[in-house]
């Protein structure tokens, strides 16, 4: 065990179950009637996906889209530029560090169950710069602004990222609006709920090991069989 510090060293009783079954069925949705007009003004058409979507969050609670419309041009650029930040020198990587008062950019110190995960994220917010009450306390009316901060290399990391917000902003407010639909709603019903949101994106970075079956973090139980000799690089968006 001399390659891996203890620290990242999970309980036998919380490491990922590789013989565990998958589950099966869940929702896979096509959002392909969206991206063509003569599909979207389909009573028909559009009925059938409203109905997909509504019966996915009643006995689902989630479900995943594909044809989702976010160009794999955007895609392709948001994780070549993350897998350039990540394979950057620690000491340079935490030139943007997250800490206390800065609550976005590179960070590799996060715990699952007091265990250090095995992997690097980059945070960045969808609205920047994001505005918060300073406090919980009612009669504080402070503001606290929160920015982000992004790396000196690579210079396409921003733009990229930022053009990926704004694509999966409004792939999540599309969504937002289905789900009002199938709930029998006005179709913007939800969205000034998120006029103020504080959404973010995080790419996360899983670096390669071999022990990675005892390690903590993220890292989906399919994806420790093929990928943990070659490292993973994901990201997400968190709304809030």
């Amino acid at each position: 065990m001399g390659e891996v510090d203890p620290a990242f060293i999970q309980e036998l009783e919380h490491r990922p179950k590789l013989n565990v079954i998958e589950a099966g069925g869940i929702p896979v949705i096509d959002l392909s009637p969206l991206n063509h007009p003569e599909f979207y003004n389909d009573p028909g058409v559009l009925d059938s996906l409203i109905k997909e979507i509504g019966d996915a969050c009643k006995n689902w609670g989630f479900f995943q889209v594909i044809n989702h419309g976010v160009p794999s041009e955007v895609q392709n650029g948001i994780d070549t530029a993350a897998r350039k930040f990540f394979a950057l020198e620690t000491e340079e990587k935490r030139k943007v560090r997250r800490d206390e008062n800065i609550v976005y950019g590179y960070y590799d110190t996060e715990h699952t169950k007091n265990v250090r995960d095995w992997k690097e994220v980059f945070d960045f917010t969808v609205e920047n710069p994001t505005l918060l009450p300073a406090s919980h306390m009612p009669e504080d009316e402070e503001i606290q602004e929160l920015r982000n901060q992004w790396p000196e290399y690579p210079p396409e990391l921003r733009e990229v990222g930022e053009e990926y917000a704004r694509a999966l902003e409004r792939l999540s407010y599309k969504l937002l609006e289905l789900i009002a639909l199938s709930l029998g709603l006005p179709e913007k019903r939800f969205n000034g709920f998120f006029q103020d949101q504080t959404s973010f994106i995080r790419l996360n970075h899983y670096p390669p090991c071999k022990y990675q079956t005892m390690l903590g973090g993220v890292l989906r139980t399919r994806e420790l069989r093929k990928e943990s000799k070659l490292g993973s690089t994901q990201s997400e968006l968190r709304t809030f």
